[in-house]
């Protein structure tokens, strides 16, 4: 990594034209016919994403993009002189003229390019993309097995995005054109070439900064962090070295573990005094737990155990692939709303920028990041290969050095379970790539991050899920019931969880609207691994039966709203009950990460947020599971009701447990409370019947004589307000729907308009439609005897003094309209 000051650097974003054209139709930009159709091109961007811009392309409907050159030319009207042309990202075989000279051929995605050049003052920059078809059909070493979740085997000889060639997956977009700035560099007096940054934090507990580099022109560089100053020396190899040691520093911690605290990194010569910007850091200590057994798989931060929960990360923008702090922030945002701690880049996609990772540091959120392998057999014998995946490896680590929330880094995804699972013995699928050449990148450029042979591994198979790092499925596409959360002995889900989401009624009207299931263009949108009988949809629906009791084939032709609102409670229901499972005191389970995060175009996706940035109703069920501090209401059999208080905070709480019994939704048969002092970052369960002066069969265990209650409702309460709750069904969900009044009130605040709502019986799954606005909270349960107050967020442009207008309902059949 190279640095710069920022007043010479200037990233060449506009008047970039795009034109396309056969294979090897034009070997020079002089050959491009003049009569050829030619679009403006943002810089960053794609061609899917210029092509869009123009009305030509239509990302649910798409095109192949991978049979065609594209050529991106602009004028550079520049002082003349020397200079560097800096690509930070071409995706993928592309040639860069200046002047109609071919100056260079990047072969990889992943790797920046700096090219020293002569500037005119009027010079023409192209950037030729070839053709990534006929890279993709050329023969190279046998692969040993081939993953049927890819439409093209040559993917593995190619370091590009696997993105748009998983059929099922994601829209076939295919990754072409300067998808990460391209910048022109002047020459300066300061200039820090090959910059190494590393952090730690020592014995004593002081944060230690060191920073190397290669080329320091200025006689003198002084680095700066937190009031301290230390000076360049030179060290071995021609390089020079600083360090800095802040005493006593404040460490960085995950979300709602504790702070994230943040120390600026800067620069500076004698003969340029002004502070150049680094990078920003925080120090904490990252290390793997694998328990007494050796089995386990545990994070700990700062020596605590930390229980990871999030899900896996697609992209910002399949047409575009953006690397922008605007393009990244609603995303993230969502993800920190929702009390995720943990995203996971997965084998599948592609490197996000240092932006992505900045915005992780200020949110809390860590970030597990697959190197981007996945799947194939790749040819670790081929050297060339080889040294693209060093260059590539290098940059990605050395651009994110800084970064505190980068926490684990893995070997790539699936391609141990890959060649296990095809029944191949462990030295055909245990390759150097994992088990060398990787981890030892990662030891030499970040240090402090723990290096995971591949997601999943360990155990018997690198599948099984009760040791190390595994893929979840047992609970969703293995339609296993929701008991073998736990028989399954989870130790940590890298991805879980995986449904057919069905987005809010106001997203498929506005992008989707065709009916649902049986129209061909719905059934397009929901995931599918290639070549099964079966897709996501057909899992879904295995558990609406289940916990609904419904045909769902009948229900849907039927009553095809009815439908849809069932599916979008029982997704983030099968959620809540699962994280209990995994959250409660004596689980096995260290982390689980749902799959996926967003959907790449609107519909039924794996995505807990839709393709427009609106959350689903499972977003808000995943907001509720993963409170920080929690209550939880487990089904222990014989051995009756379990309730889990969680306080994952650095506070000790005072707190108060409420346990209460319903019959017909509304009547108590029997309660009991308790007060709690539960200390920072402890679990205590407590048997619910403890609350009450006698025995009480709460989960209908026992089953003496008919039941006298169908709810147990659990409140977690600070200062008499309510700030978490649970429920349990002994009788199953179907038996508590019952119809009961919803009465709500508006009241408007200095922050914006809230809604209270309050029912004279239990309500299930309380929707809140109200245009202009999205609310805090949805597709909750409504208990009675409680109010329960929702704020309701303003979208862009909404008249906010306007009184809002919406409507209330709930699948126990209730509706309001206010």
């Amino acid at each position: 990594m190279d640095f710069h000051r920022p007043d010479t650097i200037k990233a060449l974003a506009e008047g970039w034209t795009l034109t396309l054209s056969d294979a090897n139709a034009c070997a020079t930009p002089a050959e491009i016919s003049a009569a050829a159709e030619t679009f403006p091109a943002s810089v960053p961007g794609t061609v899917a994403g210029a092509l869009a811009d123009a009305g030509c392309f239509d990302p649910a409907r798409p095109e192949p993009l991978d049979h065609r050159d594209a050529w991106y030319r602009t004028t550079l009207s520049e002082v003349p002189g020397p200079a560097t042309l800096r690509f930070e990202g071409l995706a993928t075989i592309a040639e860069i003229w200046l002047n109609g000279e071919k100056l260079h051929t990047s072969e990889s995605m992943f790797e920046p390019v700096d090219l020293p050049v002569t500037l005119t003052g009027s010079d023409e920059l192209a950037i030729a993309f070839r053709a990534l078809r006929a890279h993709l059909t050329k023969k190279g070493p046998r692969a040993r097995w081939r993953p049927q979740m890819m439409s093209e085997q040559g993917l593995r000889l190619v370091r590009t995005t696997p993105l748009g060639y998983m059929p099922g997956w994601c829209p076939e977009v295919h990754a072409t054109g300067p998808w990460r700035p391209v910048k022109l560099i002047r020459p300066d007096d300061f200039s820090l070439k090959n910059v190494r940054i590393t952090t730690r934090i020592d014995e004593r507990g002081n944060g230690v900064i060191s920073v190397s580099c290669a080329n320091v022109k200025a006689p003198v560089t002084s680095l700066f962090c937190a009031g301290k100053m230390w000076k360049f020396k030179k060290s071995e190899g021609h390089r020079f070295a600083a360090t800095i040691e802040i005493p006593s520093a404040k460490l960085w911690w995950p979300r709602s573990y504790g702070a994230q605290e943040l120390y600026d990194i800067s620069a500076c010569s004698i003969s340029s005094p002004h502070l150049v910007p680094l990078a920003r850091t925080g120090f904490r200590r990252i290390e793997i737990d694998r328990g007494q057994d050796g089995r386990d798989f545990a994070l700990r931060i700062n020596g605590q155990r930390i229980f990871c929960r999030g899900a896996v990360w697609t992209n910002a923008d399949i047409l575009r692939l953006p690397g922008t702090r605007a393009a990244y922030e609603p995303w993230l945002r969502l993800a920190a709303e929702a009390g995720m701690n943990m995203i996971r880049i997965g084998g599948t996609m592609a490197y996000e920028s240092p932006e992505f990772f900045a915005l992780c540091d200020e949110l809390g959120i860590l970030v597990w990041q697959d190197l981007i392998f996945a799947n194939f057999d790749y040819p670790v014998k081929d050297e060339g290969f080889i040294a693209h995946v060093r260059t590539e490896i290098s940059a990605f680590l050395d651009a994110t050095a800084a970064s505190p929330s980068l926490a684990v880094l893995c070997g790539g995804s699936e391609m141990h379970q890959q060649g296990a699972m095809l029944g191949l013995p462990e030295t055909a699928w245990k390759t150097p790539l994992t088990q060398e050449i990787l981890p030892a990148l990662v030891a030499v450029h970040r240090p402090d991050v723990p290096f995971v042979e591949n997601s999943p591994s360990g155990g018997a198979q690198p599948f099984f899920v009760n040791e190390g790092v595994g893929h979840y499925y047992g609970v969703g596409a293995y339609e296993r019931p929701l008991t073998d959360a736990r028989r399954a002995d989870v130790r940590f889900a890298s991805e879980c969880l995986a449904f057919a989401n069905v987005p809010q009624q106001a997203t498929l009207d506005a992008h989707l609207p065709v009916a649902a299931v049986h129209h061909p263009e719905w059934k397009a949108r929901v995931p599918r691994d290639r070549s099964a009988s079966w897709d996501f949809e057909d899992t879904r629906d295995f558990y609406l039966r289940e916990l609904y009791g419904h045909d769902p084939a009948r229900l849907r032709r039927e009553d095809p709203a009815r439908y849809l609102d069932l599916s979008r409670a029982v997704t983030g229901e099968v959620m809540t009950e699962t994280f209990a499972e995994w959250r409660r005191k004596g689980s096995s389970c260290n982390g689980a990460l749902v799959w996926t995060l967003q959907d790449l175009l609107p519909g039924p996706g794996w995505g807990v947020i839709d393709a427009t940035g609106e959350p689903k109703p499972a977003w808000y069920a995943l907001k509720r599971a993963f409170r920080p501090v929690q209550v939880l209401l487990t089904d222990e059999g014989v051995n009756g009701l379990s309730a889990h208080i969680l306080n994952e905070t650095a506070d000790t709480l005072d707190l108060t447990l409420e346990v209460v019994a319903l019959r017909d939704g509304s009547q108590p048969v029997v309660s009991g409370h308790r007060a709690l002092s539960l200390a920072p970052r402890t679990v205590q369960e407590i048997s619910a019947t403890d609350l009450f002066s006698a025995f009480f069969d709460l989960n209908y265990a026992y089953r003496f004589g008919p039941p006298s209650h169908d709810l147990v409702m659990a409140r977690l309460k600070r200062d008499d307000q309510t700030i978490a709750e649970a429920v349990h069904f002994p009788l199953g969900r179907a038996k508590v729907l019952h119809a009961g009044e919803i009465t709500s009130s508006l009241r408007r605040e200095e922050t914006g308009w809230t809604l209270t709502l309050a029912a004279s019986r239990f309500q299930q799954s309380v929707h809140i439609a109200v245009p202009g606005y999205r609310p805090a909270d949805d597709w909750f349960h409504l208990l009675p005897g409680e109010e329960k107050t929702v704020a309701l967020l303003a979208r862009p442009g909404t008249d906010a003094d306007a009184l809002p207008e919406g409507e209330i309902a709930s699948l126990s059949g209730s509706i309001l309209r206010f």
